[in-house]
């Protein structure tokens, strides 16, 4: 299975947005894009450039690769609405990103580990596929071997050290282990710093 192998805090600074929770105490002493002559790249961005990094940003956020973002901009802009807001409910769906929102996982990236190593059933069938999109009426459950396992026993330590969330498109249950598809997610509940029209302006050009 594919995946980006860069340090995430070294993706982070590049950004200029902390990507996962570790990022945040390095990015507070080291600002600016990385490497030895980073300081003379920086001006002032062109539009191409405020928009690719718009771009980058929320896909190394989301843990997706290039050909899989393009085709999650493929499928939001064929709907009817709002394609940024489309793109980013296509993003929140991710089976990765559900395990993460419900406190099962302190990062999206501890999460897809989760998923991809098959720890959690899917309407009754195990699966290790993080980009699967949930809907409406899905319930994720922690496999019966996996909740004996040292992580699961301990799993409402870990969703006290993830981020707080409140959402209106998922229930968890830790006693259970389970996470109920209620709906679907709304733009307010996604990650508030992100400018999806750039995003949709990077890939109709």
């Amino acid at each position: 299975m594919a995946r980006d192998l860069t340090p995430i805090v070294k993706q982070s600074r590049r950004e200029g947005y902390a990507l996962h929770i570790k990022a945040h105490k390095v990015m507070a002493k080291k600002s600016g894009i990385p490497g030895q002559h980073a300081h003379g790249r920086q001006g002032k961005p062109s539009l191409y450039s405020t928009q690719l990094r718009e771009k980058q940003k929320v896909r190394r956020l989301y843990g997706v690769l290039e050909k899989q973002f393009r085709r999650v901009m493929n499928d939001a802009t064929k709907a009817n609405g709002i394609a940024g807001e489309i793109m980013l409910q296509l993003l929140e769906r991710r089976m990765d990103n559900t395990v993460y929102r419900a406190g099962f996982a302190t990062s999206r990236q501890a999460a897809r580990q989760l998923v991809s190593h098959g720890h959690f059933m899917l309407n009754g069938r195990r699966v290790d596929i993080p980009s699967i999109r949930l809907k409406a009426g899905d319930e994720l459950v922690v496999r019966p071997k996996s909740q004996k396992s040292g992580y699961f026993s301990n799993l409402e330590q870990v969703a006290k050290d993830a981020p707080q969330q409140s959402l209106s498109w998922l229930k968890s249950d830790l006693k259970k282990m389970t996470i109920s598809i209620t709906g679907l997610p709304q733009r307010e509940e996604a990650e508030p710093e992100i400018n999806e029209q750039l995003i949709v302006e990077y890939y109709s050009r």
